[in-house]
């Protein structure tokens, strides 16, 4: 008797197992995602790959990129690290009293934007240069911190890491959870970025391509070994300088890749111009009620040609007003 109820047991466990596996087989892995070409076309993709047969890709090979600013997270009114700099060089103007006078930063400190834009690259260099260089790595990484931990964005008012998008944070799991490595391959600075990507994407340090200045190894004040920063530029990871990025810090050429602007398009023709099935995706940025719309003629996030050679090539294009019933995980 009791090795029948044994038997039962065991029988009723294995029954329950089967019929979790079958819910969890079940669930939709893109809930804020909308029924549509864009999902279905993700979904069709990670499949394919994913299952014995002639589009099947082994798991280290399943490499999958995405851009960050308007990709993985907002980018307006202007990119968040620029905002940081900002930020950081009201706060540091006390120490560098000459800069009242110096451009760009007395237009900045007279919160004067039309003629910190007008100081275009060089200017904007600057204020990186002035904000980030001379502090050790590990001082960096706390006053990022520390600024995410304060800072609210001007619209929405909550963290800039609340705003990152909840379609995407599903596709990344979805992803992982199917063997893929999710690799950030954005234009932002590599060590900014380090500070929110593990938190806030589960995407960690190590898997983060980004644009970086030199840094120097050096022994401190107390003799203790220390890396700090240069007022250079090492890298520049945007546009052309992405494949190269993903080339010299990856070292595979990705199956999936995400962008949303023209600075993403050799990568996503890099990732589209290898052998065996590739999913090249784009975000078009159209609801302005929700977030923001804007894509040809915006300073910020400019999708122009991109969008054109995604048309050409049948990328995919999601639409953000229609594919995505939510945005931000708060929605």
């Amino acid at each position: 008797m009791r090795g029948m109820v044994a038997w039962l047991q065991r029988l009723l466990i294995c029954i329950t197992l089967v019929l979790a596996a079958s819910a969890m087989a079940s669930a939709d892995p893109l809930p804020s995602w909308d029924d549509s070409a864009a999902k279905q076309s993700i979904i069709a993709f990670v499949d394919a790959v994913t299952t014995l047969g002639e589009d099947y890709v082994v798991p280290e090979e399943r490499i999958a990129v995405f851009d960050n600013d308007g990709t993985l997270w907002c980018e307006q009114p202007i990119y968040f690290q620029f905002i940081f700099a900002i930020d950081r060089v009201k706060a540091l103007a006390p120490e560098h009293p000459d800069w009242k006078d110096r451009q760009p930063f007395a237009a900045l400190l007279a919160d004067d934007m039309k003629g910190l834009l007008a100081s275009g690259e060089k200017g904007l260099g600057e204020i990186m240069a002035a904000t980030h260089a001379g502090s050790t790595t590990e001082a960096f990484a706390a006053t990022v911190s520390d600024w995410l931990s304060t800072a609210r964005h001007p619209r929405f008012n909550r963290p800039y890491t609340d705003l990152a998008y909840q379609p995407m944070l599903e596709l990344l799991a979805y992803l992982r959870a199917n063997d893929f490595k999710t690799f950030i391959v954005s234009g932002g600075g590599v060590e900014f970025m380090r500070g929110f990507a593990e938190h806030t994407y589960g995407i960690p340090p190590e898997q983060v391509v980004g644009s970086s200045g030199a840094t120097k190894f050096q022994l401190g004040p107390d003799g203790k070994p220390e890396i700090v920063k240069e007022a250079k530029v090492e890298f520049v990871d945007d546009g052309p300088g992405k494949p190269v990025g993903i080339n010299r810090f990856i070292g595979r050429r990705p199956i999936f890749a995400f962008g949303n602007s023209d600075g993403d398009q050799q990568m996503l023709e890099w990732t589209a111009a290898g052998d065996g099935r590739r999913f090249v995706g784009l975000v078009h940025h159209t609801d302005g009620v929700r977030e923001y719309a804007y894509d040809r003629t915006s300073p910020i996030g400019k999708l122009d040609k991109a969008l054109d050679e995604a048309n050409t090539r049948d990328w995919t294009v999601v639409d953000m007003k229609v594919d995505w019933r939510k945005i931000f995980p708060f929605d």
